[in-house]
């Protein structure tokens, strides 16, 4: 519109334009005529800007302008049009002090305003967001920043369909990246930049109709940003103010924020999102090789287990399982930083928050430490070329250690029927030559075997260490108690230890073991406050099935001269703990018996045990009879007991667990003067113990342990040998080999002749590998032919020893006579038999 000027005498008229008669300054026009014709909304936006920026924000015209756009909200999207079209003149224009006056009033209208038509007025506050961010200066970025977040934080009643903010988590995630070279301006800039994702994520978080922001597009950025950010709280720290000269917001750190900002996004996650969330972190670990130092790595993942809902812990653990797998051929150091991760992980999710997937837990990591001893065994990594492929032995041994402790620290959250089901997994997984080949590592040979063994042994220890079973008859199973003291046989003197805790630790269900830790003649037991329950039904009947086996390998450990004095303590310890937890009169009773039984194996020297040996059996006797005897508080027991132990103590020391247990025991060179009063009488135990009402009869038998096929090869080197017996055995009896001999008289001589038959070593090794290949390549029919035809055998021989040993009985018809004359009975079946009248009705 163009407008006449005033004429004058001597000029002419020259057509003017609105836009020249405004000035600079709020667009306040020259001439009153002209601002009467611009809109309302226009003369109240530029009445709130003054003559000079610094006045700040006219307050009075603010309250019109707000009062305006509540009366008339439809006008609400034009003011907001204006706004942002001034503010874009502003900002092209360096005319910051207006640019903050535009961005206040912009805020006061957002908070006073609630209408439907608050979306194209958003619209327009977000485009003007969107131009300070823009900007090269750190003010309107910080200026853009708050203003976004104070948007965030208000509900908005109408829902927006097409609104997105890709290019706000864009610019956010840059800014808490910023390299400016002012440290303080770059730290608020990076403040500014976590504020802006935090708001980012309070607007879109819950609303369904906004875009996801759980996407990976999103979390890609999100996430690392905030790690990056985390990272910095060291370098901050140093340089934080004192209380006194700051508040506590102005001294908190880009780290603490992001701490807060991260946990807040974490527990907004539901069960779906987990994955997302947590992905972008494992990445960033990755790449900034960041598992290694371990400690951010924690930091990080106790971060993430305590913020997310402890219902979908078990989906973190699973990830850090599925990223372990990823990295199996990567260095030792990485693995093991994911593996402590794991640890601390297992120890915040508790309750059971393993998750369903219990044993696919434990077979991860079985696998992890099976893979590592291939590592230390080969040298290489599988898969590795150059000069990267070279293992460090101290490394992999780290590593191990630390999946074992985490296997326990997982077992520890489980309940006790899952973690039986642990136990006989891992029991399942340890190797045995002939049985379980492929589980050691190609070309590792029996050293490798013996490793991965020792290590899962270890694992199995973990597991158990804490275990309280209220029935060992269930916790403890055939299944699983068999094989484990199968491995107490082995020559091995590390793994019998291992066998040996485990066994302690499983019947220790009262925390008593500490207690026992070291063998020493104890003058009062009281003093160790023990915790003692009475024997329940359930462990009488475990006792009944397994005890007998349970005295066997501990006699049996006793006789092998591989073992030291850690050997010694944990038997004593496991026999104390079998006599508080699961004895009964006739348990006690046994155990003494068997108590008098290693005494006489130090006595004889059958299995010519050394003398250091001997006087340990002797000394380990004499700890449990001096505990036992309390335990029964029979006072005439106790006194024979304390007799014995005083004239060792004069007499013979060495004989005693203070004098052999120590770093330089003097032990004499033989044992061949110890008898009389320095030795427990079995007869003088029994007459004292009987008159108490336990069994005389029972108590006057020497214990003898019931030797098996396995027992016999208690000296074999790994316990895959013990298929060696089975494969002897069959070939001896086989078919093939036996030669008929004629009917000849069954004595002891030729009973012990047909089991043990010298064979070479040589021949028995071509017998075991030709029928194990048999079995292996023979078809089926030929195989059922051959146990047909060893059942056929066997029942002749049987026949045959019945023929010689079993005599008919008299035969009611007399006898016949035989040539030359002898007679000879004659048996008549009973049916044939004719019996008196009054016999039969």
């Amino acid at each position: 519109m163009s407008v006449a000027a005033p004429e004058h005498p001597g000029s002419r008229r020259v057509p003017l334009d609105c836009s020249t008669l405004l000035d600079h300054r709020g667009g306040r026009g020259v001439c009153g005529c002209c601002g009467a014709l611009r809109p309302r909304y226009k003369r109240l936006v530029d009445n709130i800007f003054p003559e000079d920026p610094d006045d700040g924000l006219v307050k009075a015209n603010m309250e019109k302008l707000t009062f305006y756009a509540l009366s008339a909200p439809e006008k609400l999207d034009r003011i907001g049009a204006y706004l942002s079209e001034r503010l874009s003149r502003d900002v092209a224009r360096h005319r910051f002090g207006y640019v903050c006056i535009a961005m206040e009033a912009l805020d006061q209208l957002l908070m006073a305003c609630h209408c439907q038509s608050i979306n194209l007025f958003v619209e327009s506050f977000l485009k003007m967001v969107r131009k300070l961010l823009e900007s090269d200066k750190p003010n309107l970025q910080i200026l853009g920043t708050n203003s976004f977040v104070k948007f965030a934080n208000i509900e908005e009643d109408t829902p927006s369909y097409h609104r997105s903010y890709d290019f706000f988590v864009s610019r956010f995630s840059e800014m808490c990246h910023s390299s400016y070279e002012d440290p303080d301006i770059r730290t608020k800039i990076r403040m500014a930049g976590i504020k802006g994702l935090q708001g980012v994520v309070r607007k879109t978080v819950n609303d369904e109709l906004q875009a996801n922001i759980w996407d990976p597009q999103h979390m890609d950025k999100i996430v690392p940003s905030l790690l990056f950010n985390l990272q910095s709280r060291e370098g901050t720290e140093s340089r934080s103010p004192s209380p006194l000269q700051a508040s506590e917001k102005e001294r908190e750190s880009p780290a603490e924020l992001t701490e807060r900002c991260f946990r807040e996004l974490l527990g907004r996650a539901a069960y779906g999102n987990i994955k997302n969330a947590v992905t972008p972190v494992l990445m960033h670990l990755d790449s900034h090789c960041l598992w290694e130092g371990k400690n951010f790595a924690v930091r990080c993942f106790k971060i993430i287990m305590y913020s997310i809902q402890s219902q979908h812990s078990h989906l973190v653990i699973q990830q850090l399982l599925g990223h372990l797998d990823a990295n199996s051929k990567n260095s030792a150091t990485v693995r093991a930083g994911i593996v402590e991760v794991l640890l601390e992980a297992a120890a915040i999710a508790a309750s059971g928050s393993v998750g369903p997937t219990v044993l696919e837990v434990f077979n991860t990591l079985l696998r992890q430490l099976r893979l590592s001893v291939d590592y230390e065994l080969t040298g290489t990594y599988d898969g590795i070329s150059g000069g990267n492929n070279i293992t460090k032995d101290h490394e992999e041994r780290q590593l191990q250690e630390a999946v074992i402790r985490t296997i326990g620290s997982f077992a520890n959250t489980l309940p006790t029927y899952q973690r039986s089901e642990v136990m006989l997994f891992i029991m399942g997984k340890i190797p045995i030559p002939g049985l379980h080949p492929a589980l050691s590592a190609a070309g590792s040979g029996p050293e490798g075997n013996r490793m991965i063994q020792v290590m899962l042994l270890k694992s199995l220890r973990q597991v158990t260490s804490g275990f309280q079973a209220t029935n060992m008859l269930t916790a403890l199973p055939s299944s699983f108690l068999d094989p484990l003291l199968s491995f107490s046989l082995l020559e091995d003197a590390e793994i019998r230890l291992l066998i040996l805790e485990i066994l302690v630790s499983l019947i220790d269900r009262h925390e008593n073991w500490p207690k026992f830790s070291s063998i020493s003649i104890i003058s009062d037991i009281s003093v160790l406050k023990l915790k003692v329950d009475k024997c329940s039904r359930q462990d009488n009947l475990f006792m009944k099935k397994h005890a007998q086996q349970l005295y066997r390998h501990i006699y049996l450990s006793c006789k092998e001269q591989s073992s030291a004095q850690p050997h010694f303590e944990t038997l004593y310890a496991l026999l104390a703990l079998i006599s508080i937890e699961l004895a009964n009169e006739e348990v006690v009773v046994d155990l003494i018996r068997l108590a008098l039984a290693l005494q006489d194996l130090a006595l004889t020297n059958e299995e010519t045990l050394p003398v250091p040996n001997r006087c340990a059996v002797h000394a380990l006797s004499a700890a449990y009879l001096n505990l036992i005897c309390q335990l029964t508080t029979v006072p005439s027991f106790c006194q024979h007991i304390h007799e014995v132990i005083e004239m060792r103590q004069k007499e013979m020391p060495f004989l005693l667990p203070e004098d052999i247990f120590i770093e330089k025991p003097m032990t004499p060179k033989s044992l061949d003067n110890v008898e009389g009063e320095v030795l427990f009488l079995q007869s003088k135990i029994a007459e004292v113990l009987g008159g108490s009402g336990y069994n005389t009869e029972r108590l006057a038998t020497p214990y003898i342990p019931q030797f098996t096929d396995e027992d016999r090869l208690s000296k074999r080197k790994s316990i895959g040998e013990t298929i060696s017996l089975q494969v002897e055995v069959e070939s001896r009896n086989s078919p093939e080999k036996e030669e008929r001999a004629p009917a000849e008289e069954i004595t002891f001589e030729t009973l012990k002749n047909a089991i043990v038959d010298s064979v070479g070593v040589e021949e028995q090794k071509e017998r075991r590998r030709q029928v194990v290949e048999k079995f292996q390549k023979a078809p089926f029919e030929e195989l059922a032919a051959h146990c047909g035809a060893r059942a056929t055998m066997l029942q002749s021989k049987l026949n045959q020893i019945f023929e010689i040993t079993i005599r008919p009985p008299p035969s009611p018809s007399g006898t016949i006579t035989a040539g030359y004359g002898q007679t000879q009975s004659r048996s008549i079946p009973v049916y044939e038999m004719k019996f008196p009248d009054l016999c039969v009705y």
